[in-house]
């Protein structure tokens, strides 16, 4: 039986050479050779492709979770632009009692969540049809916590969201924004708690710069040097007496309205946690926290959609068949070639081996752009060696996170040590018996510059590469395909039959041997 060793070129995706294309002006050598001597075809892995709306950018954990579950599930973000489009939104029961349940006790309902309109973790639609619901329900009372953007939308786009929303509170009388802080601190993942903790005080202390109103603190922090809405120092807005306008507190209500269950763990839970050593809670609230989705298994929390059960996806059909698995990758994209490569499961399959390799603790990544690369590739060679595993997943973060910075340098920088350390890779496979291949979860790196000239910090909606790299299968003929079809294309190269849950199919078009 063929084992498989697949390499996600996180980020890495097809577009014409340019001036934005910073991967066409890197030095791939490797990923040249693979190009022009080994069977290449190109996924689609954006928008309905990957069960988002249509023209919408991928992003890892749709790509992840559609080339582990071979079929198309549709997205969280599309689910609920359904349920407000249909209605049902409106009769959810979970953001009722959220409601409620500061109308009955006479205190605040907090919104938070990013408030941008990409749909990557959230969506301001979201927050205004939360908004319309809390006004059905006769709140009086409703208070914004802006996380700002600056990464999946323009750097410097936080007054464009503001006006938006308050063009809505103005209409619905209801409703303040009452603290902005950038994602870099609401919205970590990478258990850099301290950051955690300056959003956790802004909401419950209001410690952080003061602000008149929402649009002062953009011109204020732009003033001062954050350099882009995602670095925004935590800020609370103030009354004429010059107090905050509203902090969470006991008895409040809150709702996080970020659908993406992986940035908003930390931030939950040091709100939902009564035991919790990350960091000293002055003070600690207690209050009602309900989630727009189900953030983690082990969270005693309300959420008010539940995702989609997926049978039988890559990870489950290899296990029934007793094969050996590993999964490697740095901090960063750890839960993606984990928990969303096997559909949103925390637990290991049997037989599957997990390594973690440590991000680097650094303020940004185009400060390290090889990131974990070289010890993630270090680490899977000996593994490699070992040809225990018949499925090896790696993915090398670089070109997306560093790519996020919108910084040229970086970002070749970047593109240079995924085309070494995925050569090293090659060989080593090669060598040990092993058939790659390369790919992406999304694009991103050849696509860093808007039509204006201006740094693009967000994925884009390009194809992604699809390379079989092996000693024996030089002339198989593949077609176009989509993320869906990684899976089946993965079983049909082990001789595994495919499930008839995965309505992929396999890229290969031709017999081989």
């Amino acid at each position: 039986m063929r084992k498989i060793i697949l390499v996600v070129m996180d980020g890495w995706g097809i577009a014409p050479p340019g001036p934005g294309n910073y991967i066409s002006q890197a030095r791939t050598p490797n990923f040249d050779y693979f190009i022009k001597n080994f069977p290449h075809t190109q996924n689609k892995a954006s928008g309905e492709a990957v069960g988002l709306p249509k023209g919408t950018q991928g992003n890892s954990e749709v790509g992840h979770l559609h080339m582990g579950a071979g079929r198309i599930v549709i997205q969280m973000y599309e689910k609920i632009n359904r349920a407000i489009k249909n209605k049902s939104f409106f009769k959810n029961k979970v953001l009722i009692n959220a409601i409620d349940f500061a109308k009955k006790n006479n205190s605040n309902l907090h919104l938070i969540g990013l408030c941008s309109d990409e749909g990557v973790h959230a969506h301001i639609n979201h927050l205004i049809a939360l908004l319309k619901l809390a006004k059905k329900r006769k709140l009086k009372n409703a208070f914004i916590h802006f996380i700002a953007d600056g990464r999946d939308v323009p750097e410097k786009s936080a007054k464009k969201y503001i006006k938006i929303i308050e063009k809505e509170t103005r209409k619905l009388k209801l409703g303040k924004i009452a603290t902005i802080v950038g994602r870099y601190y609401a919205m970590d993942r990478d258990n850099n708690w301290n950051r955690t903790k300056k959003a956790y005080d802004l909401l419950t202390l209001g410690k952080g710069f003061k602000a008149k109103n929402a649009i002062e603190a953009v011109n204020m922090a732009y003033k001062r040097g954050d350099k882009t809405d995602y670095y925004i120092k935590p800020t609370v807005i103030v009354g004429k007496d010059s107090k905050p306008v509203s902090l969470i507190k006991d008895k409040d209500s809150v709702i996080f309205f970020n659908f993406r269950t992986d940035r908003p763990r930390q931030l939950t839970k040091s709100f939902i946690s009564e035991r919790f050593n990350k960091f000293k809670r002055k003070i600690h609230p207690k209050v009602l926290f309900t989630t727009m989705t189900e953030y983690d298994k082990t969270f005693k929390c309300p959420f008010a959609f539940e995702e989609e059960i997926i049978k039988n996806n890559l990870g489950q059909v290899l296990a029934k068949h007793n094969l050996k698995q590993l999964r490697i990758a740095e901090t960063e994209k750890y839960a993606h070639v984990t928990y969303f490569f096997n559909s949103q499961i925390e637990k290991p399959n049997k037989g599957e081996k997990r390594i973690l390799i440590p991000s680097p603790k650094v303020p940004s990544y185009d400060k390290k752009p090889e990131m974990s690369a070289y010890k993630i590739t270090e680490e899977l060679i000996r593994q490699i060696k070992k040809r225990k595993y018949d499925f090896i997943l790696v993915n090398f973060a670089n070109c997306d996170l560093v790519g996020h910075s919108g910084i040229k340098k970086a970002i070749i920088k970047a593109v240079e040590v995924v085309d070494e350390c995925t050569g090293k890779v090659v060989k080593a496979g090669l060598k040990n018996g092993y058939t790659l291949i390369l790919t992406a979860d999304h694009g991103s790196a050849e696509d860093k510059l808007y039509k204006n000239g201006k740094p693009k910090p967000c994925h884009s909606t390009n194809p992604v590469n699809f390379i079989i790299v092996s000693n024996d299968l030089k002339k198989i003929k593949l077609r176009k395909g989509e993320q869906k079809d990684v899976a089946p294309t993965i079983l049909d190269l082990m001789g595994i039959k495919k499930p008839k849950e995965m309505t992929g199919s396999s890229l290969i078009i031709n017999q081989y041997s």
